[in-house]
C-alpha cells in the first residue's frame, strides 16, 4: 500500500554557490527564488494495482518517486509506504561501479533485508533474465548502459518486492528485454505486487495502469481511467503547439557540412493547420518546409528529408530526385522552398528530422542533421516506429 497525502517539494535556487553563505549573514537580504517541484500531490495506491505517472519533463515525475522511495523528504505532507519497496530510478544509482555485477546484486538483496539463501537461490533466476552473459562477473564501470539497466531492473523485480517503483530506465533498453520486462511487469501484477512507474510510451502506460495519474508544473491534471488521462494528455500536448506562436528556432543541428553552393536558412514541421509544431498526431497530415538560399549559381539541385528515430535509426527519407520533381537552375541569390506533404503514421515517440540540399551526384550543399525534433502523440500502443493500419479479420474454423 502506498499514501501519498497533500505532498509539497520546494527547492531554493540561488544565482551563484556563494550566496547561499552571504543569505545566512546577520541582515542579508533574501538571494534566492522559490522553485515549487512538486504542489500538494495526494493519491492512494492499493495492494496489487498499478498506477502510471505521465506528463513533460520537469512536470514533478522523478521528484514524486524519489519522495516515495525515502529518497527525498517532502517539504510538506506526508507518505506512507507498507511493504518491501523495490525501485529502479535513475540510471547508475544502487550499483558499486568497482564491484562485479554478482556482488552488486548480493549487496542490493542484502540491503533489501533478503538472507544470503534467499538471494543465492533467486541469483540463476537474475543472471537468467539480465541475459549479460560472462559479464556478470565484471565490474559494472565495464557494463553499457543497456546491460546495466538489464541487470538493475532484473535485480529489482526478483528480490520479491510487494511495491516496484520504476522511473523510465526502461527506455535504453533493447526491443527484446522491453518485451521480456512487459511481460515481467504483468506477471506481477497477477502476483498482486503494487506497481508505481513513470513512462513516455503512452501505450505502455495503457496497456500496464490500472489508473493513471497526469502531472503538469507539479500539480495533478488529471486521474483516472489510463485511456482518459492519456487522452487528456494528447489533447494538452497539441493544445500547446497550436498556442505557441514564436518563431522558428535558428537552426543549429547535431551536425552540418556542405561546400556551401546553397544554404539551409529555415526548416519547418507543419500540422494539418498549416502551424509549426513540434508535436502531431499519428495520421495527421503534415508538411516539412524547407527553404534555402543559393549563393552560387546551381542547375537541378534536389533537396531531401530524413526521419530519425532518437536513438538514431533511419525511418524514412526522400528528396525530391526521388519523388522525379526537377527543380531547374537558380542565380546566385535565388530563395528556393520545397515543401514535402506526407501522412504522417508514425508509431507515438520521439524523432527528429535531418534536411538536406545536394548536387545531382549526391554531394552536399547543406547537410544538418536533426535539424528540429519532434514527438509523434497517439493513444494506442503500437509496436515498431510505424503504424501499417492492418485491417484485422478472424473466424473460428473447425
Amino acid at each position: 500500500m502506498v499514501l501519498v497525502h497533500n505532498v509539497s517539494k520546494l527547492y531554493r535556487l540561488y544565482p551563484r554557490p556563494a550566496d547561499r553563505l552571504r543569505e545566512v549573514l546577520p541582515w542579508a537580504r533574501p538571494r534566492h527564488t522559490d522553485f515549487w517541484a512538486l504542489r500538494e500531490i495526494s493519491f492512494s495506491l492499493e495492494k496489487g494495482e498499478a498506477l502510471g505517472l505521465v506528463g513533460p519533463n520537469g512536470s514533478g515525475k522523478s521528484t514524486l518517486l524519489q519522495i516515495v522511495c525515502g529518497i527525498l523528504q517532502p517539504t510538506n505532507g506526508r507518505v506512507v509506504t507498507r511493504g518491501r519497496v523495490a525501485a529502479l530510478l535513475e540510471l547508475g544509482a544502487g550499483f558499486n561501479p568497482e564491484f562485479t555485477g554478482r556482488e552488486n546484486v548480493l549487496l542490493n538483496g542484502e540491503i533489501m533485508g533478503l538472507s544470503r539463501a534467499e538471494i543465492a537461490r533467486a541469483l540463476p533466476s537474475i543472471e537468467a533474465f539480465a541475459g549479460i552473459g560472462d559479464f556478470i562477473g565484471r565490474p559494472v564501470k565495464e557494463y553499457s548502459s543497456g546491460m546495466y539497466v538489464r541487470l538493475a531492473f532484473s535485480t529489482a523485480i526478483h528480490v520479491e518486492p510487494e511495491i516496484l517503483v520504476v522511473d523510465e530506465a526502461l527506455a535504453v533498453g533493447d526491443a527484446v528485454f522491453a518485451n521480456r520486462c512487459v511481460r515481467k511487469f504483468e506477471e506481477l501484477r497477477r502476483r498482486r505486487v503494487t506497481v508505481l512507474f513513470v513512462s513516455h510510451d503512452l501505450g505502455l502506460v495503457k496497456q500496464l495502469s490500472d489508473r493513471a495519474i497526469l502531472l503538469l508544473g507539479g500539480k495533478i491534471e488529471a486521474a483516472g481511467e489510463p485511456k482518459d488521462v492519456i487522452n487528456r494528455y494528447i489533447g494538452l500536448v497539441l493544445e500547446k503547439q497550436r498556442s505557441e506562436t514564436a518563431p522558428p528556432p535558428e537552426i543549429q543541428g547535431s551536425f552540418r557540412h556542405g561546400d556551401g553552393i546553397c544554404e539551409i536558412h529555415q526548416v519547418d514541421l507543419l500540422n494539418a493547420r498549416g502551424e509549426p509544431a513540434q508535436a502531431v498526431g499519428s495520421g495527421e497530415r503534415v508538411t516539412v518546409r524547407v527553404r534555402s538560399r543559393f549563393h552560387q549559381a546551381q542547375s537541378d539541385p534536389m533537396v531531401g528529408i530524413l526521419i530519425r528515430t532518437r536513438i538514431g535509426m533511419d525511418v524514412y527519407g526522400t528528396n525530391t530526385r526521388i519523388e522525379r520533381i526537377d527543380l531547374g537552375s537558380f542565380a546566385p541569390g535565388d530563395l528556393l522552398e520545397v515543401e514535402f506533404h506526407f501522412d504522417c503514421w508514425l508509431a507515438p515517440r520521439e524523432y527528429t528530422l535531418t534536411v538536406a540540399t545536394q548536387h545531382a551526384d549526391g554531394s552536399s550543399h547543406d547537410w544538418v542533421d536533426e535539424a528540429i525534433a519532434f514527438e509523434v502523440v497517439d493513444a494506442r500502443a503500437i509496436a515498431g516506429v510505424v503504424n501499417l493500419r492492418a485491417a484485422v479479420e478472424w473466424r473460428k474454423c473447425r
